[in-house]
Parts: structure tokens; sequence; C-alpha cells
């Protein structure tokens, strides 16, 4: 199917695809950038995993037309890619890069994480004569990567030594709340208590001579429950993409998702009663019913475990998945849906006429997270982009 905007024209199946409304991308960073004190806290938009399946070669430029220099990922793969995108930022990866890649990592100017003293090390004698930049991760009660800072002098100490190394541009250090997205009592003490062992290390460090320029410890759910104006960075990820940290957190009026899912109806069929339907005979009818096949599955990123408690949105109604949601294809109760044809688009998760359903319901519905659903869009699922209600560009992974 070819689609035309006001000067190009896009082609791409129809089958099942991804909107990503780059408007509303820019809408949640602008107020984002309100409720955050960004005379203290400059804003980095995070973009790992694809941009969190939104594609994050579009998403950068989108942030970055936006006022955004500062971008982290996952990885050098990813970091690599923004680079080749055009991306002349600051990009921090966030997790472990083998110290062979030293010389990549300066000759593309990416910021590296310091997981541990060992690790500086090993980057420093492969950095020689290339200095490496680099953000030293804390480990003040996450358990997964950096200096343990649970002794806040010794945590200094190792710090101010990792600064000492040759080859090695340590520019800031930074820690990952293990429940900033929680409000009970527990998790309100234990970020508190997180918080407070960063930024007495973070502050013995600098005192020692470590010349730590960036300090930053605020995810997304931090940044909205914990500020902090000391925390240099804030670090924004699922709320920039317009879903919830966690099911049980209300996000910032105006906040809008900025993907939709797509497909359309392949099929329609009578299924009568008594008759099952797809793998393992887990629905049967109890009266006829009229039935559309939709050319979507878990191959698609569209869960198994939705099986026969998942709703789609058809002409502004919902409309009823039943039996097994196959690897391609799944089935849905259309009857009394008027003007349903082969063809018919079909919203997974979006808005409809009066009806959303969102990613954060799906994740609600087994028992997950918003952020599982949106990384599950498989590539074989093309990413519309959309302003200003008119297609800029269509991205095809396969």
């Amino acid at each position: 199917m070819e689609i035309t905007s006001s000067s190009n024209t896009f082609r791409f199946f129809k089958r099942t695809w991804a909107e990503i409304y780059l408007d509303r991308a820019g809408r949640n960073l602008e107020i984002l950038k309100k409720l955050i004190d960004t005379e203290h806290t400059r804003i980095a938009c995070v973009i790992k995993a694809n941009a969190y399946g939104h594609g994050d070669v579009p998403l950068m430029k989108c942030f970055s037309e936006n006022g955004i220099d500062f971008f982290t990922v996952s990885n050098l793969d990813e970091a690599l890619r923004l680079r080749r995108g055009g991306c002349k930022d600051d990009i921090l990866i966030l997790g472990w890069t083998a110290a062979e890649y030293a010389a990549v990592l300066s000759e593309n100017n990416i910021i590296q994480t310091v997981l541990s003293e060992k690790y500086a090390k090993e980057l420093s004698d492969a950095a020689k004569d290339r200095p490496v930049r680099v953000h030293i991760k804390l480990d003040t009660g996450m358990g997964r990567i950096g200096l343990n800072a649970s002794d806040t002098d010794k945590c200094a100490e190792e710090i101010v030594r990792i600064c000492s190394l040759g080859g090695l541009r340590t520019e800031g250090a930074f820690t990952h709340f293990a429940a900033a997205d929680s409000l009970d009592d527990d998790s309100l003490a234990y970020t508190e208590m997180q918080k407070r062992r960063f930024f007495d290390a973070a502050d013995k460090a600098k005192a020692m001579g470590a010349p730590l320029e960036n300090i930053h410890c605020l995810n997304s759910a931090a940044a909205l429950l914990h500020y902090d104006k000391r925390s240099s960075l804030a670090r924004l990820g699922i709320i920039l993409y317009g879903l919830k940290p966690d099911n049980a957190l209300q996000i910032p009026q105006g906040i809008e998702p900025v993907m939709e899912l797509k497909t359309t109806v392949s099929h329609i069929k009578t299924l009568h009663k008594g008759e099952s339907v797809s793998y393992g005979r887990i629905f049967t009818a109890d009266k006829d019913m009229t039935v559309a096949t939709l050319p979507a599955g878990y191959a698609d990123g569209y869960a198994r475990l939705l099986s026969g408690k998942n709703e789609v949105l058809i002409n502004g109604r919902r409309a009823k998945g039943i039996g097994r949601i196959c690897m391609d294809q799944m089935m849905v109760d259309i009857s009394g849906i008027p003007d349903v044809h082969e063809g018919t688009e079909v919203t997974l998760f979006g808005r409809d006429g009066e009806e959303v359903i969102t990613a954060d319901d799906l994740a609600a519905i087994y028992g997950t997270i918003g952020y599982e659903i949106i990384c599950g869009i498989n590539q074989r699922v093309p990413r519309v982009y959309i302003r200003d209600g008119k297609i800029t560009e269509v991205h095809e992974f396969i």
C-alpha cells in the first residue's frame, strides 16, 4: 500500500504496523521540562533498546529538535547507530563495553560507564594515548553494577583512584534507584537511603579532588517523585514515551503514548455454536457469532499470554479476543460491530474514537509493565512516523 504525504510517497504493506507520533513525543518532553528545575538539572533522553521500540534515530532527532543534547543508551552498538544517524551530542553508554574497544569509544566521542575499579584499569590500559570519557557508576542498593557505595569513605577513595588513571577522562558519577517508582513507606525509605549514599560518596570524592562535573541519580520516576536539584541530569526514559514507570502511578496531565499498534481484518467468518477456534481449543462458542481474524500475533510482539483476555478496537468499538493468540494471527468477536470488512483497520493499542487501550493496560492484564510491551514490538513491524497528521517516514527492518 502507498501512503502519500504532502511531499513524499511511502510504501509499506499494511498488515501490522506501529504508528509513532513525533508531535506527542515533543509535547511530552515540553511538559516534563516544566516539572523539572532545568536551571540545575539537564534532561538526558534515554533511547536505549531502539528508543523503547519506537526507533532510536527518529526519536533522537525529534528530541534534539526540542533542545536535548544528551542521550543515554545501553551499549556500543546503540551508540554507534546514533552517531551514524547524525547525532553529534553527548552519548552515555549505561552498560558494559569490552575494554578492547576503547579506541572506538574515543574516536566516536562516546562516554563509557565504569563498572568497577578493575574495569577502569582495563579500559585505561586499552585507551593508551586516546582518552576515553567516562562516568563512574555507584551501586547504592540496586545490586547490579557499580562501585559498592555502602561504605561511602571507601567508595570515595575508589573514585579518586579511578580518576587518577591515565587514558580516562572522568567527567561524572551516577547511580540508579531500585524502587523510585513505588510510594510505599519501605520504598520511600530505601530511595532516600540510596540518595544519601550517592551524594555522600560523590561529595567526599569531589572534596578529595575528583573532577566530577556531572552527578546524576534521577530516572523517570525519581525525576517526578524524588526530584533533587543536586542531580545534574535527569535521565528520562519511559515517561517520554507516554507510559507509566509503574502501573500504580499516575503520569502528569497531558502526557500521551507516542506509539499506537495497528493491524487489519484479514478474514471474517461465522463461528457456530459448539465450534472451537485456535490452538488448544480453549474457546468454544456458546452461540453463533461473527469472528474476525487479524494478521498479528506473538511474533509481532502481541503476547500469547493475552489469549482470551485481550480486547482490540474496531470502528470505535471494543472487540473481545477469543482463543489462543498464534504466532502470526489472532481472532476477535465482532458480533454487533457494524461495517467491518476485510481490510478494516484495527487498533491493538492506541485510540479509536472515544475508546483507548494503552500498552500499560495490556501489561496489567498479564502482570508485566508497559516497557515490555513496547520494547517487544518485533522488528518485522514497520514503524510509521507521523508529524502534524502526515507521515514523514517509514522504517522497515526486514
